[in-house]
């Protein structure tokens, strides 16, 4: 393997989507400024209302994004997992606002690397084409973010509950002899808030489908047969 080779391969900035059109040249420039972090599961790598200016990127594992209410009520937002960029927010806010959201490790050794504010700045004055493309896929989130807020107002719970399950196993869903396996490491709370209902009427759907044949549940890992039923319903 060529030297620049293992670079493109240890560069963990090369296999994230806002940095997708950056040559490995222009991001070598900021592996010094790079700093690397290894979580635990259950460890909170930043917290909503946080006011630092750190932009982070998952090595390894999956981190999961929620929110508290007034009453600390905790809502599940997103799961995000490797070369997916969390925090950037407060980063590109020009107010630098406190963080929106708490970031949580979802897997031990979950391996992230993150970069201060001054220091992307600073890269982004030398490759200024490079904001264009990073305003592209904040644009993107912006459209995923809207789009959620479409289903919950339009789509009923076991649609929503479809499209959730079809997201998760087009992320970590591996094939398997019975179907799609898909192990999602939430909680049956956890999947509610991520659908947006109760989990009592999740856990009715859940079932339904399994009844249908559709799904398998076995603990926190869905086995989906018949992915083709689960795109119809989430479509109605």
């Amino acid at each position: 393997m060529a030297p620049n080779d293992t670079f493109e391969e240890n560069n963990p900035l090369l296999h994230t989507a806002l940095f997708n059109h950056v040559s490995a040249e222009q991001a070598k420039e900021l592996l010094p400024s790079l700093h690397h972090e290894t979580a635990h599961k259950g460890a909170c790598i930043f917290r909503e209302g946080d006011t630092d200016h750190r932009m982070y990127v998952i090595e390894s594992g999956r981190v999961k994004l929620t929110r508290k209410s007034a009453d600390d009520r905790v809502q599940l937002l997103s799961i995000h997992t490797r070369g997916e960029v969390l925090g950037e927010i407060p980063v590109f806010d020009p107010d630098g606002g406190p963080r929106t959201a708490s970031a949580i490790a979802m897997m031990n050794d979950t391996r992230l690397v993150w970069l201060e504010r001054d220091a992307l700045f600073h890269w982004l004055d030398k490759y200024p084409r490079v904001a264009v493309d990073m305003l592209q896929v904040l644009a993107h989130r912006m459209r995923a973010n809207n789009e959620r807020i479409a289903d919950l107002v339009f789509m009923d719970v076991p649609a929503r509950l479809a499209k959730t399950l079809l997201n998760l196993a087009s992320r970590f869903g591996k094939p398997v002899e019975a179907g799609l396996q898909v192990p999602h490491d939430l909680t049956q709370e956890e999947m509610a808030q991520l659908v947006g209902s109760s989990r009592e009427t999740v856990n009715k759907a859940l079932m339904d489908f399994a009844n249908r044949g559709w799904i398998a549940r076995e603990g926190r890992t869905i086995i989906i047969y018949q992915p083709g039923k689960l795109i119809r319903r989430s479509q109605r």
